[in-house]
């Protein structure tokens, strides 16, 4: 009896001890410790602030940082993970307990050869997208370069090393960026020299030279104002034009005219960009992209039709070419999926939209292409695949559809791989043999030969660009 009493007598205390134990509950604070998916890096959020750091296996590098006031628009928890939203891209972060002591020492030197090579090599391994689809064999590839290697090394034989194994990786976004003095240096030693002969010089033209050259002459009427990334205007028979130089550079950072006669205006506005969030640099440039596009679908709203001609652009933001190719899109719809490597799989595969314009330009839509268009432009091209009222026109894009993933090594040198794959929304995959055209026009593969055939002989190239339209067109 005296046991049941005791039983019967605790019986509301237990109630009231389970009653205030703490539930498992999510956490639904973004505040903490955060590891991507997919991507080598940890997110510290704390009340007031963020701090990216770039991770390996073997180290942890500050990134970058700011007031949280800049990215908490972009951030969310979903089951207790962290989305952050850039552009159309998400990037899924799951929370640690804390950081690894890696991140709080960082005692090796950061100007060591060996270090700097193993933190390059181990991002490869970690994230490179195309080791089987470029039969890469990475083993090897790694020994052997790091055999290169000894006491005795300097940053320019680093730098030599590492744009070597870049080019055996076949990696369209594989990128190294030293010193100007490093650089330069490497540049003497690998200058084959001229021994005892002339050599002919053969007239080279940069991107937005050739692209500028072909706008002016195919445009008959211009309407281009208060910019130089775009050409536009009225060919003859009412036909648009809009010339697409290059796929960034359209945010207005109010730049230091002092610091853009100094420096040039792609590395003023470089330097001003990294001074933003991630997440200001991608709404920066769709806020100037869709302003300027605004102006260019109301000045050629009545043509006949419209030509793009993205033959010269290397790429920038693929969330730039989307707002440019929404111009000519009635409704939301998919158009691409992509996945980036983590261990030894894929992040879960993300399916990419393709907004539409309140007023789309329906009438007929010719993208002039060619293998110099490239990573944003493989975007632009990818997307127009699923545009019934757009024809593509010249030649394949170049197939460096992948995002570039940016790292820095512990020296300060930036460097990019390609950690992604984008496929159309039936998963197919168009890296390295880039979206093909529906009328050929044969261009030569090489840039330079390309470029001077243009520049050559520009009524030829017009009319052969005419002709494709009014082929597929049945005139």
């Amino acid at each position: 009896m005296r046991t049941k009493i005791i039983l019967f007598t605790l019986l509301p205390l237990i109630i009231l001890l389970v009653g205030c134990k703490p539930s498992k509950v999510k956490n639904n604070s973004i505040e903490g410790i955060w590891e991507s998916i997919g991507y080598g890096e940890f997110l510290k959020i704390e009340a007031n602030s963020y701090e990216y750091f770039d991770i390996t296996d073997f180290s942890c590098l500050p990134a970058k940082e700011g007031n949280i006031s800049e990215v908490i628009n972009s951030m969310q928890i979903s089951n207790d993970t962290l989305i952050v939203k850039r552009g159309f891209n998400k990037y899924r972060y799951v929370r640690i307990k804390k950081l690894p002591e890696l991140c709080q020492q960082n005692i090796k030197d950061k100007n060591d050869i060996s270090y700097n090579f193993e933190v390059f090599a181990n991002t490869y391994k970690n994230h490179y997208a195309y080791f089987d689809l470029n039969k890469i064999d990475w083993d090897n590839l790694y020994i052997t370069s790091k055999n290169k290697i000894n006491s005795k090394s300097t940053e320019v034989d680093l730098y030599l090393i590492l744009e070597d194994m870049i080019g055996k990786l076949k990696d369209n976004h594989g990128s190294i960026e030293p010193t100007d003095e490093v650089y330069e240096s490497a540049e003497k030693r690998i200058q084959p020299k001229l021994v005892g002969q002339e050599r002919k010089e053969l007239k080279e033209y940069g991107d937005f030279e050739i692209a500028d050259i072909v706008a002016d002459y195919y445009i008959k009427e211009d309407l281009t104002k208060d910019t130089w990334l775009m050409k536009w205007g009225r060919m003859e028979n009412n036909i648009g034009y809009i010339q697409i130089k290059t796929m960034f550079l359209y945010a207005d950072l109010n730049l230091n005219d002092s610091l853009v006669k100094e420096n040039g205006f792609v590395s003023t506005y470089i330097d001003a960009l990294e001074r933003l969030s991630y997440e200001q640099q991608i709404s920066e440039e769709i806020a100037g992209t869709s302003k300027l596009m605004d102006k260019i679908m109301r000045d050629l709203k009545e043509t006949k039709h419209i030509i793009i001609d993205v033959r010269f652009n290397g790429g920038g933001q693929d969330v730039v070419a989307l707002e440019i190719l929404k111009r000519f899109n009635p409704d939301r719809k998919q158009i691409a999926l992509k996945k980036a490597r983590h261990n030894n799989g894929y992040t879960i595969k993300t399916p990419i939209y393709l907004e539409a314009a309140p007023n789309p330009y329906l009438k007929s839509v010719y993208l002039l292409t060619s293998q110099q268009s490239a990573s944003a432009t493989d975007m632009m091209a990818l997307s127009s695949l699923e545009l019934i009222n757009l024809k593509r026109i010249g030649s394949h894009t170049n197939g460096a559809v992948s995002d570039a993933l940016q790292k820095t090594l512990p020296n300060g040198w930036y460097f990019s791989l390609s950690n992604e794959i984008y496929t159309d929304k039936n998963d197919k995959c168009y890296e390295n043999i880039g979206i093909p055209v529906d009328y050929e026009l044969n261009y030569p593969e090489e840039r330079q030969t390309f470029f001077r055939r243009v520049a050559e002989d520009l009524e030829k190239d017009k009319q052969s660009v005419l002709n494709a339209i009014r082929k597929l067109r049945n005139e």
